[in-house]
């Protein structure tokens, strides 16, 4: 009882602020700020609703101004990547220290921002709203599933932290957290996990239900997003820890070539080496593009951020 006297003033003055961007979304944002402001102020947080405005042509800015939030617009659609992280300028410029970031249609139901907000309270760094937890896949497809479910395995190994949705934009997360650099032009959420995993950063997950929204605006099908995030997770994975990245890649070619030497030395000692010149090339060649390899990485690995 005592602790929770002491830091009581503590939790009075934590700000909290509540980032959505928006592309064109005046059919919806109305509604999604007012469910926020309906559960926000039935606790005794101090909040703030920012809203990212990337570029809209419809009424968005209009609405969310009457809305009372915090508008900043950026001057062109940037995309998701780009608008998160001016995003991540403008919470820091509010002095937030806790920030929660939901999206702008609705999928995200507001009720859960308070549990997400007290774990966060609780020590972890970043908390995620996951979708996929034990019997919680509200309105997701079979495919979003099934991609989830693979994106998750490969992050829980790359993290050791035992996660159910990795691509949840419904997060909630400390200052720190957002102070992460991020470089990816495509999507923030799988960069953002991965760079909070490797600082050592403490990961949780809350489990929700998600409301039935439009299509997504990101990509195509699920096979199109699917290719894109692969591909986003081999460049952060090779900027993130690139000794890692290019060792492995370095190693598979010098086993090829150390292989194919193996079998020269074992033609030369039992039936002698007659030809085989196109294939003493290869080995040579295969070695040299490893250790190259190899170098690069150590090179690389040395001037990372």
């Amino acid at each position: 009882m005592e602790t929770y006297l002491n830091n009581l003033p503590f939790l009075m003055t934590m700000k909290v602020v509540i980032t959505i961007p928006a592309y064109n979304e005046e059919k919806t944002l109305g509604r999604v700020i007012k469910e926020i402001k309906e559960v926000m102020d039935k606790t005794s947080y101090n909040y703030q609703i920012l809203v990212l405005d990337d570029g809209s042509k419809d009424r968005t800015i209009e609405i969310a101004k009457k809305n009372k939030a915090v508008v900043v617009s950026n001057k062109r659609n940037l995309g998701l990547a780009e608008t998160f992280k001016n995003e991540m300028k403008e919470c820091l410029k509010l002095k937030a220290d806790i920030i929660v970031h939901t999206d702008a249609d609705g999928q995200y139901p507001s009720f859960y921002i308070p549990e997400m907000v007290k774990k966060v309270e609780q020590g972890y760094d970043l908390v995620l709203g996951s979708r996929f937890g034990k019997g919680h896949y509200g309105n997701v497809s079979f495919m979003k599933k099934l991609g989830n479910r693979a994106f998750a395995r490969v992050f829980s190994n790359l993290l050791r932290t035992k996660l159910t949705d990795t691509t949840t934009g419904f997060r909630a997360f400390t200052s720190e957290v957002a102070q992460l650099p991020l470089i990816n032009t495509f999507t923030y959420t799988q960069e953002q996990l991965i760079r909070a995993g490797k600082a050592k950063m403490n990961i949780a997950e809350v489990p929700i239900r998600t409301n039935k929204t439009r299509p997504s605006k990101l990509f195509k099908n699920p096979f199109d997003y699917a290719i894109k995030a692969w591909i986003n997770i081999f460049r952060i994975y090779r900027d993130f820890e690139p000794l890692k990245f290019f060792g492995r890649f370095g190693s598979l070619f010098m086993l090829v070539g150390l292989v194919i030497g193996i079998y020269l030395v074992y033609l030369h000692f039992t039936t002698g080496i007659k030809g085989h010149i196109a294939l003493m090339i290869f080995c040579i060649l295969t070695l040299s593009v490893g250790v190259q390899i190899i170098l690069f990485g150590f090179l690389a690995d040395m001037n990372r951020k």
